[in-house]
């Protein structure tokens, strides 16, 4: 199928596709998609937090005075479900997450909920905002909402941004807000800490109190094994599994996807298929993720026929066919730039009313800019929000920016960063420095500047690279005022914590 017949098939008619969550074993819940036709309901809201964004993206004065006579022109209803939304549109900009909610709290139909709480922690957090974040933990508790997930969302803030004694310390203060801990959330504090990289500072957690504060089960060997296992560390991973047999706890099969998946992480693919070989003597029945990573491993290697060979056994396997596994497929299919191939199985996809969604797109980009296919990437890119389902996110925006920026078209990632803005879509920090980056590179330095600022305003503290390389571009420029100023403009964000 070329290109002209794969865009042609992309269906006109407005459909919504609401994932449906079945149940599979801990870690891997698969979505697949049914097509049914809109809930008005949603379309509204949908509508009304993009025409929000929309007003909040416009504006270059972020003080609570100004937020708050803009959205008061806006004329919405405000709900639970409009609040809930917003906030995780604003996900990039707790600045403008806070704002919004502190605006929202004060009209006819707001309600206080765990969803949007949860949502501003998450964001407030991404800026290293934590005084703010326990104001609105002490703000939880005092309304009755505080849950242990609050708490969850708290470490795992903390973990990312390094702050790995904070991480525990957070986990360890739930007690003190009356809530009791058991082995479940010792798990998820080991969960966080891997998946935050901070694997050996987890394995000491678990050493330290394994016996004492938790029992081990089969879910925290796994969360070890999987730590490791993205570490590449095979020889802690295997000192792992050991630790688990000599216990009496026996792997399960997503113990067994995690090793495989360790296996085609570090290339060694003959090992992960014997893996796989050892489930099926054991009875272990493979669950569409361990399908996915073989696929994935193989066909970023290349080894196509055998990918399609566990592609087909999955096909046979009895599970409900799902998005995920065929988006492998159409990875393994462009690894090997079979681009025809993965279009078809795309129109498959739709066939069989499972997808596809934006993250198969997000694929075929990658490959088609890899493949150095950029106008076939833009026609694609153009075109895909006509699918249902596949409206772009910012992970897409951020493919086609840097794809313009790295072939020095700004003026294309200029008009791709308008329709993104356009859309309410709030471009995360990795889209600015790419987008600054790259003014840097053509000397364009009072847009780097502007845009910069535009970050700072959002509260997104700039990475260290991207700030050194506009900082070196002024200084050549003699500019060692401007330099002085943005720093001081940094240090200003990075100290002052928000109070709203």
């Amino acid at each position: 199928m070329n290109l002209h017949l794969f865009l042609s098939q992309i269906p006109k008619t407005p459909i919504t596709l609401i994932p449906k969550i079945h149940k599979f074993p801990p870690f891997f819940q698969s979505i697949h998609y049914t097509y049914q036709t809109p809930n008005p309901q949603n379309s509204q809201i949908i509508h009304e937090s993009e025409k929000i964004c929309k007003i909040l993206l416009k504006k270059t004065d972020f003080s609570t005075k100004s937020i708050a006579d803009s959205l008061n022109s806006c004329s919405v209803n405000v709900s639970p479900l409009l609040v809930n939304e917003v906030v995780k549109k604003l996900s990039n900009s707790g600045v403008l997450a806070l704002s919004f909610f502190r605006w929202a709290e004060k009209e006819k139909g707001f309600v206080y909920n765990e969803e949007s709480y949860h949502g501003l922690i998450e964001s407030l957090g991404k800026i290293k905002q934590f005084k703010m974040v326990w104001i609105l933990i002490d703000e939880l508790k005092a309304k009755g909402l505080l849950s242990k997930e609050a708490f969850v969302l708290v470490s795992r803030r903390y973990a990312r941004g390094r702050k790995v004694k904070e991480a525990i310390e957070a986990f360890e203060r739930m007690e003190k807000y009356g809530l009791v801990c058991d082995d479940q959330d010792y798990n998820r504090l080991l969960d966080t800490l891997c998946k935050s990289r901070n694997v050996a500072k987890a394995q000491e957690v678990f050493d330290k109190w394994k016996g004492r504060r938790f029992k081990a089960s089969v879910k925290a060997y796994t969360i070890l094994l999987e730590g490791w296992g993205v570490e590449k560390n095979l020889l802690r991973l295997n000192e792992v599994y050991r630790e688990m047999m000599c216990d009496g706890i026996e792997p399960d099969v997503v113990s067994y996807g995690i090793m495989i998946h360790a296996y085609c992480k570090v290339k060694k693919y003959d090992e992960a298929i014997e893996m796989f070989k050892e489930m099926e003597r054991k009875k272990i029945k493979a669950t569409p993720h361990v399908y996915c990573t073989l696929i994935n491993g193989l066909g970023s290697e290349k080894r196509l026929v055998e990918a399609l060979k566990y592609f087909e056994l999955y096909k046979g396997s009895g599970f409900e066919l799902e998005v995920f596994t065929y988006n492998s497929m159409v990875g393994a299919y462009c690894w090997s730039m079979r681009m025809d191939d993965a279009y078809k199985l795309v129109d498959e996809m739709r066939r069989c009313k499972i997808g596809p969604n934006t993250r198969t797109y997000d694929i075929i980009l990658h490959h088609l800019i890899r493949g150095r296919r950029t106008n076939e990437a833009y026609s694609v890119f153009q075109k895909m929000s006509d699918d249902p389902g596949c409206e772009p996110t910012i992970s897409t925006y951020e493919i086609i920016v840097r794809m313009f920026c790295n072939e020095d078209r700004i003026d294309m990632a200029l008009r791709v960063w308008d329709q993104m803005k356009a859309k309410g879509v709030l471009p995360g920090m990795h889209s600015f420095s790419t987008l600054i980056n790259s003014f840097c590179r053509e000397n364009r330095l009072e847009d780097a500047c502007g845009y910069f600022q535009e970050m700072l305003d959002m509260g997104m503290r700039p990475p260290v690279p991207m700030f050194d390389n506009l900082k070196r571009a002024l200084l050549d420029e003699g500019k060692e005022e401007t330099v002085k100023a943005l720093w001081r403009k940094v240090e200003k964000l990075r100290k002052s914590p928000l109070v709203g």
